[in-house]
């Protein structure tokens, strides 16, 4: 990955062959960034995106969930496959089956703090084991054949902060870029991030660095990128319910400018645009039922749309979601 920079801030980034327009990516979301989520992220400014973690022991044995989690559409590259696990030969076969789909990227999650995934030795719990993170990355470089990044935390507690030698020990093995989120395992994602990790690992390694964590508003993803040195800064759950914050970062980045808040009918036409893409993906039960939670976040700040989001998650079967949403147009204002 290099970079080239317009002032203080990244103006480009590439990972490999691919630029990409602006220094804002979507971050993986385990149960949200699915391949609806990623496509109107991307319409809507995310300039990379990535997949929920995927299990490498379900991919080298050819689990249905494991390769359904994959599944994309063009319009999202380029787009990084998350993987996981903790055995540096099944890390290796999962990202040789990956690599059939052709990802732009391929990831490896350092940084799952979720009890099942530590149970297996996966995710953060590999920022505990340095000499077998070594081996995974080492695995994975080989049989990716295309760029590989990976997501860290700043370490498993407050006693072991280990993110720069972490981030150190994968530039050596071949990885072309690190995330990182600065909260240790034992955090999960309570208190605050502590941004001057992302600092101290972007000074330490000469692969660019992305940072992840408390990202909230355009202001604070400028704020990262002038704080941390970071080459682009990934927006996660602050994404759900407003994929137009990637706009919003790029806007502010190159104008100075506030732009405007989505408008109550710019915001039901794309939860209706979302909704129909989940149940194009996942079937009409499946893809209502998934999509209530993104209803619920498209509708949070508006002034009266309480009772409508306690509506919505009521609502049984597409088109009536649709219809209701139809109407809301009319019924509530922001």
């Amino acid at each position: 990955m290099t970079l080239e920079r317009r002032g203080q801030y990244t103006a480009s980034m590439r990972i490999g062959s691919v630029v990409y327009e602006t220094p804002f990516v979507l971050a993986p979301l385990a149960g949200l960034t699915d391949s609806p989520m990623r496509r109107i992220c991307r319409r809507l400014g995310a300039s990379m995106v990535w997949t929920e973690m995927v299990s490498a022991e379900g991919l080298v044995r050819d689990g249905a969930k494991s390769h359904e989690l994959l599944a994309f559409a063009e319009e999202e590259r380029p787009i990084a496959f998350q993987i996981f696990g903790a055995r540096p030969e099944a890390m290796a076969g999962a990202a040789a089956r990956v690599a059939t789909l052709d990802p732009d990227v391929i990831d490896i999650n350092v940084g799952c703090p979720a009890k099942k995934v530590i149970r297996g030795g996966a995710g953060a719990a590999l920022m505990r084991e340095p000499a077998l993170l070594r081996e995974i990355a080492s695995a994975v470089v080989e049989a990716a054949g295309r760029p590989v990044t990976a997501k860290i935390r700043s370490g498993w507690d407050a006693d072991s902060l280990n993110a720069v030698d972490v981030a150190v020990a994968l530039e050596e093995c071949g990885v072309s870029a690190v995330a990182v989120h600065p909260r240790t395992r034992a955090q999960g994602f309570r208190g605050a991030a502590d941004w001057s990790v992302i600092r101290d690992v972007a000074n330490s390694v000469s692969v660019p660095v992305l940072g992840s964590g408390d990202v909230r508003t355009a202001a604070d993803a400028l704020r990262m990128l002038e704080t941390t040195s970071c080459a682009a800064v990934m927006i996660g759950r602050a994404a759900v319910g407003n994929p137009w914050l990637f706009q919003s970062a790029e806007t502010l980045r190159r104008t100075g400018a506030i732009a405007d808040a989505a408008t109550l009918a710019e915001t039901l036409a794309t939860a209706m645009e979302q909704l129909n893409l989940m149940v194009e993906a996942k079937g009409e039960h499946r893809g209502v039922l998934e999509m209530r939670k993104h209803l619920v976040a498209y509708l949070r700040g508006f002034r009266g749309a309480s009772h409508l989001r306690a509506e919505l998650v009521r609502i049984d079967g597409h088109a009536a979601v649709l219809e209701r949403l139809r109407a809301a147009m009319d019924e509530y204002t922001p």
